[in-house]
């Protein structure tokens, strides 16, 4: 799988759920995701590790789950190249519907 696949589920004001299917994907060295948004995000099958910018890194498997603020910046420094992380992501606030 060359690229994440991701589907938003739902897209309302103020919301989007998204599932998003991860195999051996990461973020690129030196970036950092910022959003102008709320996300809370779950690991439903796989495993992954998320590292903030002024937090510990965080490792992830099946079940576990986190609540990520506006302008925190995170990146996804691993998921599991041996089978699909899935997640589900649900982003809240005005600027999260507009990214759909």
């Amino acid at each position: 799988m060359p690229n994440e696949f991701c589907q938003t589920l739902l897209a309302a004001p103020n919301l989007r759920i998204e599932r998003i299917v991860s195999r051996g994907h990461f973020t690129e060295t030196d970036a950092w995701y910022d959003q102008a948004w709320d996300e809370w995000v779950m690991v439903l099958q796989g495993a992954a590790r998320l590292s903030f910018k002024t937090a510990p890194a965080l490792e992830m498997s099946s079940g576990d789950y986190v609540m990520i603020p506006a302008h925190c910046q995170h990146r996804v420094d691993w998921t599991s190249p041996d089978q699909d992380t899935v997640w589900l992501a649900i982003h809240i606030g005005a600027a999260a519907a507009n990214e759909a």
